[in-house]
C-alpha cells in the first residue's frame, strides 16, 4: 500500500483561496464573488434603463432599431426595444424578462417598470456600500411595497361605478399620451373603450377567483353585493392593418369581423344576407379543396385504357361530393386555409357562394369563436364516410368584400357568437401602422385592467408623490 505525501501548506493555500486550476472546480471559467459581481449586476441594470429612459413619457423620443438584415423598427414601446437587443448579461436579461412580463400580465407600463427597478437597484447599492446587508435592504423593500400597496388600497382608490364613462377615456388617453397616437388621443381613446366594451362576457367562477386571487378593494365589495362580474378578452378584439389614408380613417367594426381574404373568382356575389331572418351561415375549413389526388407511393395497374378516364372522373368527383356536402348544410360563404382548384370554384360560383382561399388561420380561429362556429380539420366521421356537421356553420347577418387601400377584405357583420370586434387601422406605411398597433395594445390592456378590476387611481404622478410622503413618514 502506497502512502501519499501529506503537505499542510498546500492544503491551507487552497482552503483560503480556491484556486480555480487546482480545486478542479472549474473548467474554462472564473468565479467571482463579493462587491465586484453586485457592481457589474447594478452597472448592466442601469445600462439597460438607460437605453429605454429616454423614450419614457410625453417627451420621450422614439428609437430606430436596425437588424442584421437591414428591416427597421420605429417604436416608443419599452418591451418591444429590449425584445430586439441582444443582451447577453444574465442580470440585464432579468430586467428584459421584466418587461415582457409586465407587456403580457399589465399591457402598459413596460418601460417604467424597468427604470424603476434599475433606480431601485443602484440605491440598494449605495446601502450596501455604506455597510448594510444586502438581506436587510431587500426585507426592507419589501415592507416599503407591502406599506405602499396597503396605502394605495386605503387612501386613494376610486371605485369606477361611482364615476363617469369618460374616466375610462381619460385612463386610455393617459396610456397614449407618450405615443404615436398621442395626437389624435380623443379620437383612439374613445376607439379604445368602444372597442373594449364591444366583447364584454359575463365571467365565470374561474374568473372571479381569479381577480380576487388579485386582491383588491373592489373585488371584495362585489363578491360581498352578489352582483355579476364580466369579463373583456383582449383576444376577440382583432387588429387590421391596412395601408392608406389617416390615421384618423382607422374604425372600429362593432360586433363584427374584418378578414383579410378576397373571393377566389370574380364570378362570385360580394355581398351575401340573411334572408328571411335566417343568418348567413359561414363555413371555416382547414382543409385542401383541391382535386384529390392518390395517396404517395399508390402504383395501380391499369389493363383498359377506359379505366384511367374513370379514375380521373373519380378523383374529380370525390372532391365534388365534400363541396356538395359543404353546400348542402346550408354553407353560403367558405373560408379555407389550403388552396381551391379553379375545377371546384366553378361549383362555388355556380351556388352564389362566396370563396375566399388561403386565409389566415389564426384569423379563423377567432372568427369561429365570433361567430359561433367551429375550424372543420377534417370531414371523416366516425364510420370512415365523409359527412358535414352543421353544427360546425357559424353565423352572422351579413358578408360583403370592401375595398381597403390596395386589396380587398372580406367584412362580416353581426357575429353570431361571443362578442367580438374589429378594429381596422390605416396609416401611412408598415412602421406607423405597427407602432399605433403597439399603442392601441397599451390603451385596451389598460380600459381592460380598469373595467375588470373597477378601480381608478389619480393620474399625473399624485399617486406616487402621495406613496414617497407616506413612505417617508
Amino acid at each position: 500500500e502506497k502512502k501519499i505525501p501529506f503537505d499542510t501548506k498546500k492544503v491551507k493555500s487552497t482552503m483560503s483561496a480556491p484556486n480555480p486550476s487546482s480545486t478542479g472546480l472549474f473548467i474554462n471559467g472564473q468565479r467571482e464573488t463579493g462587491q465586484d459581481v453586485r457592481i457589474g449586476n447594478v452597472t448592466a441594470a442601469l445600462a439597460v434603463a438607460n437605453i429605454v429612459k429616454s423614450s419614457l413619457g410625453p417627451v420621450g423620443l422614439d428609437k430606430m432599431l436596425v437588424d442584421d438584415i437591414g428591416d427597421v423598427l420605429i417604436t416608443n414601446d419599452g418591451a418591444t426595444i429590449l425584445k430586439s437587443l441582444e443582451v447577453e448579461h444574465p442580470a440585464a436579461r432579468v430586467l428584459v424578462d421584466l418587461a415582457n412580463l409586465q407587456d403580457q400580465e399589465v399591457g402598459d407600463g413596460t418601460t417604467s417598470v424597468v427604470i424603476i427597478a434599475a433606480e431601485l437597484l443602484r440605491r440598494g447599492n449605495d446601502l450596501v456600500k455604506n455597510g448594510i446587508h444586502p438581506t436587510t435592504i431587500i426585507s426592507g423593500y419589501r415592507a416599503a411595497l407591502k406599506a405602499a400597496v396597503a396605502y394605495i388600497k386605503r387612501e386613494m382608490v376610486v371605485n369606477i361605478a361611482e364615476l363617469g364613462e369618460e374616466h375610462l377615456v381619460n385612463a386610455a388617453k393617459t396610456s397614449m399620451s407618450s405615443k404615436i397616437l398621442g395626437k389624435e388621443e380623443d379620437f383612439f381613446a374613445k376607439l379604445a373603450v368602444n372597442a373594449v366594451k364591444s366583447v364584454k362576457m359575463t365571467a365565470t367562477a374561474a374568473d372571479v377567483a381569479g381577480y380576487e386571487a388579485m386582491g383588491g378593494t373592489a373585488a371584495d365589495a362585489m363578491a360581498k353585493s352578489g352582483k355579476e362580474r364580466y369579463k373583456y378578452p383582449l383576444s376577440a378584439i382583432h387588429i387590421l392593418k391596412a395601408h392608406g389614408k389617416s390615421s384618423l380613417e382607422s374604425h372600429l367594426i362593432d360586433g363584427g369581423f374584418a378578414i383579410n381574404a378576397m373571393r377566389a373568382a370574380q364570378g362570385m356575389p360580394t355581398f351575401v344576407e340573411g334572408q328571411d331572418g335566417q343568418p348567413v351561415k359561414i363555413a371555416m375549413l382547414d382543409i385542401n379543396l383541391q382535386r384529390h389526388r392518390m395517396g404517395m407511393g399508390v402504383q395501380i395497374i391499369v389493363k383498359d385504357p377506359a379505366e384511367i378516364e374513370n379514375i380521373k372522373k373519380r378523383e374529380m368527383d370525390i372532391t365534388k361530393e365534400r363541396i356538395r356536402k359543404i353546400i348542402d348544410a346550408g354553407a353560403r360563404v367558405v373560408l379555407t386555409t389550403k388552396g381551391v382548384d379553379d375545377l371546384c370554384l366553378k361549383y362555388f360560383v355556380e351556388a352564389g357562394i362566396i370563396c375566399a382561399r388561403r386565409c389566415n388561420r389564426e384569423d379563423l380561429k377567432r372568427l369561429a369563436k365570433a361567430s359561433g362556429g367551429r375550424v372543420v380539420t377534417t370531414m371523416a366521421d366516425m364510420e370512415g364516410n365523409e359527412a358535414f356537421d352543421a353544427d360546425c356553420l357559424g353565423s352572422c347577418d351579413s358578408v360583403r368584400e370592401v375595398r381597403i387601400g390596395d386589396g380587398e377584405m372580406l367584412y362580416v357583420y353581426g357575429c353570431k357568437g361571443h362578442g367580438a370586434s374589429t378594429i381596422v387601422l390605416r396609416g401611412a406605411n408598415e412602421y406607423m401602422l405597427d407602432e399605433m398597433d403597439r399603442a392601441l395594445h397599451d390603451s385596451l390592456c389598460v380600459v381592460k385592467r380598469m373595467l375588470e378590476s373597477n378601480t381608478l387611481v389619480p393620474g399625473g404622478g399624485a399617486a406616487e408623490a402621495a406613496l414617497s410622503v407616506y413612505l417617508e413618514d
